[in-house]
């Protein structure tokens, strides 16, 4: 019997096999590098990442374009969120006034132990347990007294911990020990009596405006901002300096035509219950802005007859649209951070060279905002390309 002979390939059959595989592999690999990196799924629905750049955030001048979403343009909460109980929120949203724990009356007294009305009042919105970025802003540019001629007082504004009226006798004591002696040792902290949430920064909002005109009526000027952020007073009180505090202002990162978020997974789901328009009011970002005595009294208030909305800077918005008063954008405000450029991604942002020329920087650390104080007034100052200092303004690659 005859064995059947295996069919065998001849060298050019198998050099086109390799050649096609080459090929292949060529082929794939093209596609991977132009392809971008996956990374995995994050929860809850994926927005772009917005441009600190832009202050005013206007659609284009087209019938089609969308609004732009809340979540893409609000940085992340100073406190962390857990599942919000509308129905909850609806029931009690009517409860708007809570008692004041801890006070600082003779803050804005013109008398010789305060040496007067301040012109600029810092209100830095914290918690009972952040002392470190508290005590981080006091060394730095929230520092009480005379800078460039004009009086700077400070005030941090706390709820209760949230949590803590639920524990024992010596739980309720110690947080409230602690923090009366951080009131004695600096007379800056203010403590209302409602817990501490993020949703409830909006009550923080509102007692605060009411504490600021029934006991700083003449300031002249106040910059309100998140305990995370870094302030170059120089700048602001520069920018003020041509501004009338009787004339209405609020100046900062202003966002247009921001629409809320109806996906149930995000921390900043609004339901159609609770607001039923498209878009919100322009607002400025609650991560650091500015505004004149006059706008604060009237704000006060607006807000008093606002009802109350669980975000506050959008909450603080609709108080604005009541005043029919528009927010001012201002370049210097970067409530998002400071961008990599474009143009040269191998620039490291935390560097004073940027930092110089702004008035707001959000989402630094205790660390980040005491190192850039020491570099920004250290002896030397920092070693940039223009040997004389240059105007208030935004970060510019011509100036």
């Amino acid at each position: 019997m005859r064995r059947r002979r295996r069919p065998r390939l001849c060298p050019d059959a198998w050099l086109t096999l390799l050649l096609s595989a080459a090929l292949g592999l060529l082929l794939y690999a093209q596609r991977d590098v132009a392809s971008p990196t996956t990374r995995p799924p994050a929860r809850g629905p994926q927005l772009p990442r917005p441009t600190p750049s832009l202050r005013a955030r206007e659609l284009p001048n087209t019938a089609r374009a969308a609004p732009l979403a809340y979540e893409g343009d609000t940085p992340v909460p100073p406190t962390p969120t857990d599942p919000f109980d509308f129905g909850g929120y609806l029931r009690a949203k009517d409860q708007r006034r809570f008692p004041l724990l801890i006070n600082q009356r003779r803050k804005c007294r013109s008398d010789g132990a305060s040496g007067g009305s301040p012109d600029l009042l810092i209100a830095v919105k914290s918690v009972a347990a952040d002392f470190e970025r508290r005590e981080a802003v006091r060394q730095t540019w929230g520092a009480e007294g005379r800078v460039q001629g004009a009086l700077v007082r400070r005030v941090f504004l706390l709820g209760v911990p949230k949590g803590a009226g639920s524990g024992g006798a010596g739980t309720r004591s110690h947080w409230r020990t602690l923090l009366e002696a951080e009131s004695r040792a600096y007379a800056d902290i203010l403590l209302w009596a409602f817990e501490d949430t993020f949703f409830n920064l909006t009550l923080k909002e509102i007692h605060f405006l009411s504490w600021a005109s029934a006991f700083c009526p003449d300031v002249h000027f106040v910059f309100k901002g998140d305990a995370d952020v870094f302030v170059h007073v120089r700048n602001l009180l520069q920018f003020l300096e041509l501004r009338d505090p009787a004339q209405d202002l609020l100046a900062g990162d202003v966002i247009v035509q921001a629409r809320p978020i109806r996906a149930r997974a995000s921390k900043y789901f609004i339901p159609r219950a609770v607001y039923g328009l498209p878009v919100y009011p322009a607002y400025a970002g609650g991560g650091g802005f500015v505004l004149s005595g006059a706008t604060l009294r009237r704000l006060a208030d607006a807000c008093s007859q606002v009802e109350l909305f669980p975000i506050d800077d959008v909450f603080l918005g609709m108080c604005l649209q009541r005043l029919r008063l528009t927010p001012e954008p201002h370049p210097a405000f970067r409530t998002f951070g400071i961008s990599q450029p474009s143009a040269a991604p191998h620039l490291r942002t935390f560097d004073p060279c940027f930092y110089r020329e702004l008035v707001v920087v959000h989402g630094l650390s205790a660390a980040d905002i005491w190192l850039m104080w020491r570099l920004l007034h250290g002896p030397q100052g920092p070693v940039c390309a223009h040997p004389q200092p240059v105007a208030t303004g935004p970060f510019q690659w011509n100036s």
